[in-house]
């Protein structure tokens, strides 16, 4: 589907920031992606204990963010913002102990021209770590931030 390289021309990050590794599957409601580098000591979302369960937040959005990317209608997708989180659950408390890939799935719940809800979850070895609804909102054309 898409990779490392393909998935960081799609968001506004760079280098280690790119937290995803590949897309496994996406369709006009859901996307899948893979990440590797939670247990790298070069994660930029560490901290000094590790990294904790909430940077999952961060995957969550960079999977949304690449879904609406590829759902655009032209070459210039819309800057989005994480204006809410709901129904936020963690599961475990640190992310860099765990073994294997980090599963990031996003659903999408609704949609308009000027933002969209999603529900999130991340697993690890088929073990559910985080669940959640998020709320992106779309910056207006033209509008520098």
């Amino acid at each position: 589907m898409l990779n490392r390289r393909q998935i960081c021309e799609r968001l506004p990050h760079s280098g280690s920031m790119c937290l995803l590794d590949s897309v496994e599957h996406w369709d006009s409601d859901n996307i899948q992606c893979i990440a590797i580098n939670h247990r790298a000591s070069s994660n930029p979302l560490r901290n000094p204990e590790g990294l904790p369960t909430i940077s999952g937040v961060e995957y969550a959005a960079q999977a949304m963010a690449v879904h609406g990317s590829l759902l655009a209608d032209d070459d210039s997708p819309r800057v989005g913002f994480l204006a809410a989180l709901r129904d936020l659950e963690l599961k475990t408390e640190w992310l860099h102990n765990l073994p294997g890939e980090l599963v990031i799935s996003a659903h999408k719940q609704a949609a308009d021209g000027g933002g969209a809800i999603y529900d999130f979850h991340l697993e690890a070895n088929s073990e559910s770590l985080m669940e959640g609804r998020a709320t992106v909102i779309y910056q207006n054309r033209g509008i520098e931030s």
